[in-house]
């Protein structure tokens, strides 16, 4: 548990995420969108059917048979496409998985208007003097300790993340700490040998230079991701969570956008193809060469 809002975790350099039991517009607006700043909100959907109705009993109900794509752990594959699926699987057979025991599947992107349209119902968009982008909540399940790897959306947005069932830990980072945490060239990721919840400072001393947040999280909690921030999610129980996405405000990002969408992804899958494990080989060493001038002596 954190005693002070400065505390170190984990010896990684985090300060806990602030917590608010409920905010108004003009506060949210004036104290953390505008300056980029994490938050915790306790009580901003106390008030939808979805903090009464969901958890993983409510999902096995109303999507049981939907087949829903599944990530683990595993090591980049050189034959796969970005963000290629490993695994299928009914939802009602994941849940059961997921209460029976620990497992490293994970469901990434789960586009609930497309798979449920029902689930809708309910949840509303949050009023707090933002524009959400109405056609992507998506939803994310994870099992006991499953984790996802540090990295950033492909769309640089605003990150509103909803958690229902369990609990949840999230460590940020913004994109000012990029330098300190062996970023994988032509990606959003940072290096997949780093253990975010125990890393390996011998072996990655930059890690020691980076600033940034930590967010525990429980049913009906909110989290306000600023845009561009790195993010490493780790599942303390089973549980999921849902986000709403508002556009980057800053004009940088939205060039980036563009950028991630018409070249990096395609120059991804074009080299992997390619060059296969070669190219990804280079980009593990080069990560590790690119931070070595901001590890100390």
């Amino acid at each position: 548990m954190f005693h002070s809002k400065t505390e170190s975790f984990m010896t990684l350099q985090l300060h806990a995420v602030e917590v608010v039991e409920n905010i108004t517009k003009k506060d949210f607006i004036n104290n953390y969108y505008k300056k980029q700043k994490p938050v915790i909100i306790k009580q901003l959907i106390h008030d939808w059917p979805a903090y009464q109705k969901w958890n993983l009993d409510y999902m096995k109900e109303v999507a049981g048979e939907k087949t829903v794509p599944l990530y683990d752990n595993r090591p980049l594959d050189a034959k796969a496409k970005f963000n290629s699926p490993h695994q299928y699987m009914k939802m009602k057979d994941y849940v059961d998985l997921l209460k029976k025991e620990p497992t490293k599947y994970r469901i990434f992107l789960w586009n609930i208007l497309k798979e449920i349209p029902s689930l809708q119902k309910d949840f509303t968009y949050p009023d707090l003097g933002i524009t959400f982008f109405k056609i992507l909540p998506t939803l994310f399940f994870g099992g006991e300790n499953s984790y996802t790897f540090m990295h950033y959306d492909i769309d640089l947005a605003n990150i509103f993340h909803f958690h229902f069932e369990g609990k949840k830990q999230c460590i940020l980072f913004d994109q000012e700490q990029t330098p300190y945490l062996y970023k994988l060239p032509n990606s959003l990721m940072t290096n997949r040998d780093i253990d975010f919840s125990n890393p390996d400072f011998e072996k990655f001393p930059a890690l020691k230079k980076a600033k940034g947040f930590v967010a525990n999280l429980e049913h009906g909690d909110v989290l306000y991701i600023p845009e561009g921030y790195w993010h490493y999610m780790k599942y303390i129980t089973p549980g999921f969570s849902m986000s709403l996405r508002s556009i980057a405000k800053n004009p940088k990002y939205l060039a980036q956008t563009f950028y991630n969408f018409a070249v990096m992804i395609p120059v991804e899958n074009l080299m992997r193809k390619t060059l296969g494990q070669k190219w990804l080989n280079w980009k593990y060493k080069k990560s590790v060469e690119n931070a070595k001038q901001f590890e100390e002596a």
